[in-house]
């Protein structure tokens, strides 16, 4: 048996966020650490066959090799598609200002 290898999974909501740090064999699948993590104790919502996953802030395939460091991140779905919501924003005529907090008709 090999020396493991050292990941973080992180999961976060707008009301909580956790990073657990854990050592697996080197030859665990990507969706399997998330399992083994026990990350779904915390967040019983997660759906491990379905959710996207991540490494350091990109989406990664299924079949991609740990790395010893790497921080497996679990993605929420997205409530809105942010492509959509800037289309029926330019339909109305109305653009965001800087900073994304106020709506304006310039």
């Amino acid at each position: 048996m090999g020396d493991k290898t050292s990941i973080e999974v992180a999961y976060a909501t707008p009301a909580k966020q956790e990073i657990l740090e854990c050592k697996i064999d080197p030859d665990t699948s990507l969706r399997a650490a998330v399992r083994l993590s026990g990350i779904g104790n915390l967040f019983p919502e997660i759906n491990f066959e379905t959710c996207d996953l991540g490494v350091f802030g990109k989406v990664v395939p299924d079949d991609y090799e740990l790395q010893d460091g790497d921080r497996i991140e679990i993605y929420r779905p997205l409530i809105a598609d942010p492509k959509e919501i800037r289309r029926q924003r330019a339909a109305q005529g109305l653009k965001m200002k800087k900073g994304g907090g106020k709506i304006s008709q310039d």
